[in-house]
């Protein structure tokens, strides 16, 4: 089972100038006091709610201006703690002898110029361009164009979301930032295109998390086993990243039973973990032969008899590995597998023993980009040397191949245009030349 994730949404809700108690109510609470320290974030947010309340308040504004020569800093309807930030921050909100129509001129200049430095606050697979038109209005400077936005806004407030402004052809869509999903199939089909990967933008259910917590809370000693040659280090990020880490914190260890074989990403999981992690590198005999699953079983029996480790959470889809769990009757698993790889037979069994299993494709894998990122800059890095002697696209496939990472072509697309289109040739202070990433 799987809900949706409203991280994206809580983004957008903060930056357009939604009401702080109902972003906490309906969204993401802890995202959205992240996002109240963030002066890019605010920046929009304060000039979209300026906008907004121009708009809302356009002609008893203009009569205020007109007749009671009053400015915005002066009317009750603004927001004036934030033209104070504003103003702080450098920018001219207060501008003298202005009517209400240049104001929204002017507030829509100062969203475009900053509405940028945003970017970083959504990951690289949103495509920002169409996160960026809901915010800029083109040819804004000329004549009517503003006006024409106001009528516009005025005759259908209520499709907007929270009758908050934003820049579309507004029709009845209900509540567009009801979910990341909802609010990603809206913006995509504005521009007749789709995501692909519908697991970044799910989660696994609060059920599925709460037997995990359970299994880890009853647990005298605990650890998580890995089959790295049958897991996936993204999904099993994924799995960690989208869990409660202070539930987390009673795991002793992280054990990676890897294979020369496998993708780099294992290499980086330590630097995204608090939990202890211990990489064991299986050499093999004959170079067709794995002897991680021998390994492994070796290990975890060791760790149950010797070190008295009676808990594991074991991370693979192999059917090998139930002569390991039947063999450690008194030991306590839950295991957790991927769909693709885990056959029928095997759920039967453990279903039959009463071990709990989970898949780590349900949870959440679009907010897992920073690992992805570090796995591929070090990917990337690693065949800097020899970057003269390669084409520029088959260096693109040789990083996706050494870090084993799934992505669309529209992701990859995405990497090859911000930081292998931007690779720069710099010079040290030794006088040497290096290439430099754009990160």
């Amino acid at each position: 089972m799987t809900v949706d994730t409203t991280e994206i949404v809580t983004t957008v809700a903060y930056m357009i100038g939604v009401k702080k108690p109902i972003i906490s109510q309906y969204l993401d609470p802890e995202k959205l006091e992240t996002l109240s320290q963030d002066q890019a974030a605010s920046t929009i947010r304060y000039l979209c709610k300026l906008r907004t309340t121009m708009m809302q308040k356009f002609r008893k504004t203009d009569d205020e201006m007109r007749f009671n020569l009053k400015n915005i800093n002066s009317i009750e309807w603004f927001d004036k703690e934030n033209i104070k930030q504003l103003e702080k921050w450098g920018m001219q909100i207060v501008i003298p002898n202005t009517r209400s129509e240049q104001y929204m001129i002017e507030f829509t200049k100062l969203i475009t110029e900053n509405i940028d430095k945003c970017r970083d606050l959504f990951y690289d697979w949103v495509n920002w361009d169409y996160i960026r038109e809901l915010f800029v209005i083109p040819k804004y400077a000329k004549k009517n164009v503003m006006r024409n936005e106001f009528t516009k806004y005025m005759a259908h407030i209520n499709n907007y979301p929270f009758q908050m402004y934003i820049y579309w052809t507004p029709y009845e869509a209900g509540n567009i930032l009801y979910s990341d999903r909802k609010f990603l199939k809206f913006l995509y089909g504005m521009h007749n295109d789709y995501i692909e990967d519908s697991s970044k933008y799910k989660d696994a259910h609060e059920e599925t998390k709460a037997n995990i917590y359970s299994f880890i809370e009853d647990a005298k000693r605990i650890a998580i086993v890995v089959d790295c040659e049958n897991s996936d280090a993204y999904k099993l990020y994924g799995v960690l990243k989208n869990l409660n880490q202070d539930e987390l914190a009673k795991i002793e260890k992280i054990v990676l039973y890897d294979d020369y074989h496998t993708g780099t990403g294992w290499d980086f999981l330590d630097k995204f973990t608090r939990i202890p992690i211990e990489h064991i590198e299986v050499d093999r005999v004959t170079d067709q032969k794995s002897l991680v699953d021998i390994k492994m079983t070796a290990g975890v029996t060791k760790d149950y008899y010797r070190n008295e480790i009676t808990s594991f959470i074991l991370a693979s889809s192999d059917s090998d590995y139930w002569g390991l769990i039947s063999s450690l009757p008194d030991a306590d698993f839950l295991v957790m597998y991927e769909y693709s790889k885990c056959g029928q037979a095997i759920k039967d069994a453990l279903e039959t023993r009463g071990i709990y299993y989970c898949a780590m494709d349900d949870f959440c894998s679009g907010n897992t980009e920073e690992f992805k990122k570090a796995a591929l800059f070090g990917s990337l890095e690693s065949h800097l040397p020899d970057i003269m002697k390669l084409n520029s696209r088959e260096l693109l496939d040789m990083v996706y191949t050494d870090t084993r990472i799934n992505a669309s072509e529209k992701e990859m697309e995405i990497f090859y245009n911000r930081y292998i289109k931007t690779l720069r040739l710099k010079i040290n202070n030794d006088g040497n030349f290096y290439v430099e990433i754009d990160r």
